[in-house]
């Protein structure tokens, strides 16, 4: 009991820092990075094991007649979209069930056009630009950035990519069938040691960080055709993604626990990183349902993390736009 009241509690001052922040932006003002004592805080709560708690409740049946007031209330406190779901009320079981739920079919309509990308999730965009060169960074919020190296990972393609793009002296294939499998052909096996054959020439590297708020659809789907070669987890804490946390807490992107996966599409390197929260320490693939997350931060930063090749001799996991890829529920995307 005295658990359930203690998460209410933080959830109710959630609710009234987002609104605050909301106020602020209507109002102009620009949220800046400033720690505080409560930011220092948080790394003393156990909120792995809070977010497991959490996890158990949301995974209790609701019995048949009480399930539509359940989830009609949490729709008013977070403004979920009812008539979109998929089934009616009482076909979901459990809270998570309701999480998770899909959506009518052509709820979301795909753009057909192969040079369009599609959101991979419902959210609000926090941030996005461009990474111009080599250790570029990613701003969390005025008065701070942290490394996109950092959040994809040491072993990430990203570092050849940009200097690639930046007119590293490479020798390039003319073959088409090379030119479809560039960077792929950088050894998995070791890291340290790769073939240096280049990706195909991009316009560009650009990145968006999308976050979902509780009463968001929380699928995640492939925003582009695109082959995914590798996935990367990394174990880390389960700071909260809010508006007070980003300002407040360094790194919290990189801190926190994350499941990356690195690909290619038509014009070239591909990543796309789902950050799990306070709450929220399970993300789940639809291309690896083996896959098990919401695991205790390694004792040293220098340990690397668990890493899985999709088919080293081909061409890795095919997306279509659109694709589910997987779910969680109320991680940030980059």
């Amino acid at each position: 009991m005295a658990t359930l009241l203690m998460l209410g509690l933080l959830h109710a001052r959630r609710l009234y820092d987002d609104k605050q922040v909301e106020e602020a932006r209507e109002k102009g003002i620009e949220i800046e990075f400033s720690p505080d004592a409560k930011a220092a805080f948080l790394r003393l709560l156990p909120l792995r094991s809070i977010s497991r708690i959490w996890g158990f409740i949301t995974n209790v049946e609701y019995p048949i007649w009480l399930r539509p007031y359940i989830y009609k209330a949490w729709a008013r406190a977070f403004h979920s979209n009812l008539e979109e779901a998929a089934l009616p009320l009482d076909q979901y079981a459990s809270l998570r069930e309701f999480f998770i739920r899909t959506l009518k079919d052509g709820s979301r309509p795909i753009d057909p056009d192969l040079h369009c990308l599609v959101s991979p999730v419902d959210g609000r965009i926090l941030r996005f630009g461009e990474l111009k060169e080599s250790g570029a960074m990613i701003e969390q919020v005025k008065g701070f950035s942290y490394s996109a190296s950092s959040l994809l990972g040491a072993t990430s393609f990203l570092p050849l990519v940009q200097e690639d793009m930046l007119g590293g002296d490479v020798e390039q294939s003319n073959s088409a069938n090379d030119s479809k499998k560039s960077w792929w052909r950088i050894s998995f096996a070791s890291p340290q040691v790769r073939d240096l054959t280049p990706v195909r020439p991009m316009k560009g590297l650009f990145y968006c960080v999308i976050y979902l708020k509780p009463g968001d659809y929380h699928r995640v789907h492939s925003p582009v055709d695109c082959d995914i070669f590798l996935r990367r987890h990394f174990s880390g804490r389960l700071f909260p993604l809010n508006e007070r946390a980003t300002r407040t807490i360094r790194n919290l992107y990189v801190e926190n626990e994350r499941v990356v996966l690195e690909g290619q599409w038509q014009e070239g390197y591909f990543a796309l990183a789902a950050i799990g929260a306070t709450n929220i320490g399970s993300i789940e693939l639809f291309i690896e349902p083996e896959l098990r997350t919401n695991k205790p931060k390694k004792l040293l930063d220098s340990e690397p993390p668990e890493e899985r090749v999709y088919e080293p001799q081909g061409v890795g996991v095919t997306l279509k736009k659109g694709d589910e890829v997987g779910k969680a529920s109320e991680p940030c995307f980059v």
